[in-house]
């Protein structure tokens, strides 16, 4: 049969249909979670506690509030609100439960504003690591790490070439901008687990973006810059997140590693450089002060106490940022598991604790496919990092900040790698060819 006349013009599907055909990687999943972190941990000016409990907003508030606005909007935009296409996992569903019901938390919480806000920013980080989870790919996220590597190394470079005024409790600690030395510490420390995460993928490079050469310099440049720091907490984070990282990344090949290294590391250090460690652990401060964990002892006690009083449900959504004020002149729980008995009482606790659990055991599983264990194990020696950090920090129970982000970060990885492992995905077919298709076989 001979046709004349143009070819028919295929018929557009609804908004809905053509949604489908949107690729499932790309530039988004790189700059989003970036974007969050920078607008939620690098300021250019220095707040007290107790203004961010009081529900006050300044210029660097309100482009925080539309940094996050503008994710959830782009998300909406670009994906649309619809059911997922495949079945949600048990780490997503854990995820999900951990995000719902702190979010929900600040409705009962002493500094509601403060709470609401917090929340909010929460559930719109979880909507991000869930769209990474079920759309990007693990190429997107490895240039997410090396763009976080950039970034921080752009960031010891600015705290270099210019300082910014210095509190009296960190004159003497390496930061940039207003960032606390604590905070500055965990962008180091995962930083440095990347980098030495991808400098040793010799059988397996193809993930690799730089020469080897340059991730030996940025090695360099930050483990100077955590050292700088002063930041303890951080530090040995960091140490055992790269045992457990040469551990399980190459195998039981990687076990030897660690064996015949940390014999070797503990017995130059302790030979040469005892006396420098001694000094970067008592950074000058006296024997109460170090016995105290620098009035942490003394806080967690005021943290017990009011966990007493609402050891169910919790005091709230950041209760935590404005109980202790009065009384010890500090703001938050500075033990992750502890401000999430304060904030989110027991109910709380339990659900940080099982999400924490299922990401590790994700991850062991995954460890033990050859061909993810790389990847895998670089997020277990982050994962295990900031479980040592949380001993002294609140950062990864509470949202808006570089630990909490992070912390969905590793979600929505660890998603990718289980869908990489065993389900990848399918190449999108857009809408209006398959529609073609269709008119060319009725025109045959």
């Amino acid at each position: 049969m001979t046709t004349t006349g143009p070819f028919p013009r295929p018929t557009l599907l609804p908004g809905r249909h053509r949604r489908q055909a949107v690729p499932t990687s790309g530039w988004w999943a790189v700059m989003l979670p970036l974007a969050l972190m920078l607008a939620s941990d690098y300021k250019l000016r220095n707040r007290e506690a107790d203004q961010a409990v009081g529900g006050s907003a300044d210029l660097t508030v309100l482009v925080e509030i539309a940094v996050y606005g503008f994710a959830a909007l782009y998300l909406y935009y670009r994906f649309g609100l619809r059911p997922p296409s495949r079945p949600t996992t048990g780490l997503l569903l854990a995820a999900w439960g951990f995000a719902v019901y702190w979010a929900m938390s600040a409705l009962w919480s002493p500094f509601m504003s403060l709470g609401i806000v917090r929340g909010v920013q929460l559930l719109i980080t979880m909507c991000v690591a869930y769209t990474i989870a079920t759309r990007a790919e693990a190429r997107d996220l490895h240039r997410f790490a090396h763009a976080f590597i950039a970034l921080v190394l752009a960031s010891v470079a600015i705290g270099v070439a210019h300082p910014f005024p210095r509190t009296s409790r960190t004159e003497d600690r390496f930061n940039w901008l207003f960032v606390h030395p604590v905070t500055a510490g965990v962008y180091l420390a995962v930083a440095i687990l990347l980098t030495v995460g991808y400098l040793l993928r010799w059988e397996n490079p193809r993930h690799r973006l730089w020469h080897p050469l340059a991730y030996l310099a940025a090695l360099a440049v930050l483990a100077g810059a955590l050292v700088a720091t002063g930041t303890r907490g951080a530090a040995a984070g960091c140490a055992v997140g790269l045992l457990v990282l040469l551990a399980t990344s190459r195998g039981p090949k990687g076990r030897v590693d660690v064996a015949v290294l940390g014999v070797a590391v503990a017995t130059v250090a302790t030979l040469a450089f005892s006396d420098k460690i001694m000094a970067f652990v008592a950074r000058g401060e006296t024997a109460e002060k170090l016995a105290s964990l620098n009035s942490r002892t003394e806080l967690w006690t005021l943290a017990m106490q009011a966990y007493r009083e609402q050891p169910i449900f919790g005091h709230g959504l950041g209760a935590s940022r404005g109980l202790f004020l009065d009384d010890i002149g500090l703001g938050g729980g500075h033990n992750a598991f502890i401000n999430a008995m304060v904030d989110n009482g027991t109910v709380g606790l339990a659900i940080f604790v099982v999400l924490l659990f299922t990401i590790g055991f994700v991850g062991l599983l995954l460890v033990r496919n050859r061909t993810l264990r790389t990847d895998a194990g670089m997020l277990l020696g982050i994962l295990v990092f900031f479980l040592v950090n949380s001993i002294t920090t609140e950062y990864l129970a509470a949202p808006a900040n570089v630990s909490g982000i992070w912390l969905m970060v590793l979600i929505a990885w660890t998603e990718v790698l289980r869908r990489q492992g065993g389900d990848p995905i399918e190449p999108a077919t857009p809408a209006v060819t398959a529609t073609a298709a269709e008119h060319g076989e009725a025109l045959g």
